[in-house]
């Protein structure tokens, strides 16, 4: 149970640093792939490549922590 709650607070903490310093990052959510539709009365916005950079980031990090592990 202890693990548990060190690995939830370390996930809400990254989580939180991300949410402050993400709009510092350059290029960050403005990528080629990213959908951005701005018409009168109208945004829509969908970072699509954002997304999957960051997907493939957060899964080379996690496959080398579970090496790590064992």
């Amino acid at each position: 149970m202890g693990k548990s709650l060190i690995i939830v607070g370390l996930i809400i903490v990254a989580v939180g640093l991300f949410l402050h310093f993400g709009p510092k990052i350059p290029y960050l959510g403005k990528l080629p792939g990213d959908i951005s539709i701005k018409r009168e009365g109208f945004q829509f916005y969908f970072p699509l490549m954002t997304s999957i950079i960051l997907s493939i980031l957060i899964s080379v990090i996690i496959y080398f922590i579970q090496k790590l592990k064992g």
